[in-house]
């Protein structure tokens, strides 16, 4: 591609009588400039070309005139521009304004008429932010897709569940696969609500009271994938709202993530070895050769960690400011939001392989099942539906037992009838089939089949679960779909627009 010459040195306003220091340069606007020209240029691009078509339509531009500076425009690359404090203040939107008027073959004296940089900005950060989301949502998509299908093939293997850091209950890792899941769908919904929230096009708003033109706004948000034109001009280009929901969202999932990848760690311990990871996501101790370590785990909680201190950032940069538009709040309020954005995606990627890799030692986690005595609660309702034991008294003999058992180093299969009896005999209680309670109780299986209620860990309970997920999981994906349609429609109906007459190239 072959760049414009560089535009020669021009006021660009009468109020003062320079371009800003080598300091400013230097510190904050060329900075500034290369991170806009590497990320939001072409949603700059986008919107100079909805409101080339907006200026045809209000008849200011001629189509070829409108067409030329399109043509011009698709000619911007990240290497076209610069960052020159003498020809366009180190500013990308003066530096567009200026690659194009260098290149046209006359000058147009209409084109930017009642035009401000504050809605222009507010515009292509929006774009940027809902393309990040969307980015981000679909990561999260696949990191459910692999925990529906690990979750699946896992929904009938037993293992101890955790309440207060001790074993509590059998279920199964198909089970605590589809509660993750059910995390991450809900943390989707919450992401589709913050796009369609922020959804709504700054342009046409002004530098903060409105345009003088009669801009069509409902055209101009169409064409650049909104859904509708922000509905109020002081809101639209001095809120940052986005990006404080965002990042808050982003935060909300880095906490949730933090959790299971705390289990994870836990599992995969010499103390549990409930799970394992393949070498090459695995590592050494330079002093251990006995030690596999999963520091990738470490690294996925650490990050986590990332994403509410990069939320904090953003508000604490909006805090305290006037409602205005700022530079305060529209740059460095946003200085981390990419950072942030990237972050999470990452980190998603990284549990994602994690996911897909991991392997289940079913042995393990059985035999935990078969030492602990994970029947208590179901010998105590026993106790109560076949014994006719108050439910309180129930409670109290089934701990008692558990105790005596443990003390006499009996397992919970077949575990010791007489020491029931003598329990439920404390109570004034003479059992009828202390055997056949034991056994049934501490079964390992039996702790999964017994479980009759929606949403529980019974193999059935979790294939229903997943059913419903899967559904959901498609949904998202549909709802996601959509709206990035609705973004590639409206810059195709744009580009369409801008062609000259005939539809010659």
């Amino acid at each position: 591609m072959t760049s414009q010459p560089p535009a020669p040195a021009a006021e660009l306003s009468g109020r003062i009588r320079g371009g800003p220091s080598d300091l400013l340069h230097e510190e904050l606007l060329a900075p500034q400039f290369q991170f806009e020209v590497r990320h939001l240029l072409e949603h700059y691009i986008a919107v100079e070309k909805t409101l080339a078509s907006e200026y045809t339509r209000m008849g200011l531009l001629s189509a070829a005139e409108a067409h030329s500076v399109a043509a011009l425009l698709d000619a911007v690359g990240p290497d076209t521009l610069t960052a020159r404090p003498d020809a366009n203040m180190s500013d990308i939107a003066f530096a567009l304004e200026r690659h194009v008027t260098a290149g046209l073959p006359a000058p147009l004296p209409r084109w930017h008429v009642d035009r401000s940089r504050n809605d222009l900005q507010a515009c292509a950060q929006a774009m940027f932010g809902r393309d990040r989301i969307a980015r981000l949502a679909g990561s999260l998509l696949e990191l459910c897709a692999v925990l529906l299908e690990r979750a699946e093939d896992t929904r009938g293997l037993p293992m101890p569940g955790y309440t207060h850091f001790q074993a509590a209950q059998i279920i199964t890792p198909g089970f605590y696969l589809a509660a993750f899941t059910d995390q991450l769908l809900h943390t989707q919904r919450r992401l589709l609500h913050t796009y369609d929230g922020m959804n709504a096009c700054p342009l046409g708003a002004g530098a903060m009271a409105g345009q003088e033109l009669p801009w069509d706004r409902d055209r101009m948000a169409r064409l650049l994938g909104f859904d509708r034109p922000h509905p109020n001009a002081l809101t639209a280009v001095a809120s940052r709202r986005w990006s404080a929901e965002a990042t808050a969202e982003l935060s909300l999932l880095g906490a949730a993530l933090s959790r299971f990848v705390t289990d994870l760690l836990t599992w995969g311990g010499s103390e549990h070895g409930f799970i394992e990871l393949p070498d090459e996501l695995s590592g050494i101790s330079s002093a251990m050769p006995q030690k596999k370590n999963y520091p990738v785990l470490e690294r996925i909680r650490g990050r986590t960690a990332h994403l509410t201190a990069f939320h904090a950032d953003v508000l604490l940069g909006q805090r305290n400011t006037p409602f205005s538009n700022l530079v305060e709040v529209s740059k460095e309020a946003g200085t981390h939001v990419l950072t942030a954005f990237d972050s999470a995606h990452g980190t998603v990627r990284l549990l994602t392989e994690v996911m897909r890799r991991l392997h289940f030692r079913a042995d393990r986690m059985r035999a935990v099942c078969e030492r602990e005595y994970l029947g208590g609660f179901s010998l105590a309702n026993a106790l109560t539906l076949t014994e006719g034991v108050p439910w309180r008294t129930a409670q109290v003999v089934a701990g008692k037992y558990v105790v005596s058992a443990c003390e006499a180093g009996v397992s919970p299969r077949p575990g010791r009838p007489d020491l029931l009896t003598r329990a439920a005999a404390e109570q004034g209680l003479v059992l009828t089939a202390p055997a056949a309670l034991l056994a049934d109780a501490f079964d390992v299986d039996r702790g999964l089949a017994r479980l009759a209620s929606a949403g529980s860990a019974h193999p059935d309970a979790v294939r229903e679960t997943l059913r419903s997920q899967r559904a959901a999981h498609e949904e998202t994906r549909a709802a996601w779909d959509r709206r990035a349609e609705a973004v590639r429609a409206g810059a195709s109906e744009t580009n369409r627009a801008l062609r000259p007459a005939g539809g010659e190239r």
